[in-house]
């Protein structure tokens, strides 16, 4: 599913374009970590954010894909409210709210244990958009 039209194209084209642009471990490894992502939540939400940052959402943002030079960034917005038994997560540890797995070239993330995290977060997403529904009790 997509939204967000950038430039006249969808997000999912826009994520297609600029994986194919990066014509390296980069765009393999975006590639396989987005396919990863919709594995584990079939109907997430593609958007492009922040001057071309992919987005991943489901009832709010799961994580953004960010390539650099040297890394391909997955940020994880309410990362620090989850759990994560594999230790995914090895960057923006120090924060209340984000976490980031920080994938180098030559590395890669065991895909049963990102795809938990990446339930995990859309299901964080839910309960927290039920709650924010849930009528407030009479006084």
């Amino acid at each position: 599913m997509t939204t967000a039209p950038i430039e006249g194209q969808p997000a999912s084209a826009f994520i297609d374009q600029k994986i194919a642009t990066l014509d390296d471990w980069r765009g393999a490894t975006l590639s396989r970590m987005r396919a990863l992502i919709h594995e584990a939540v079939p109907d997430v939400v593609e958007e492009v954010k922040w001057m071309g940052t992919p987005v991943w959402s489901s009832g709010g943002i799961i994580c953004t894909g960010e390539t650099y030079k040297a890394v391909v960034k997955l940020t994880f917005l309410k990362g620090a409210s989850l759990d994560d038994p594999a230790a995914l997560f090895n960057s923006s540890l120090d924060g209340n709210a984000r976490r980031a797995i920080d994938i180098h070239q030559g590395e890669s993330v065991d895909g049963d244990a990102f795809k938990e995290l990446v339930c995990a977060a859309a299901a964080l997403n839910a309960r927290a958009g039920a709650a924010k529904r849930r009528p407030k009790p009479a006084a």
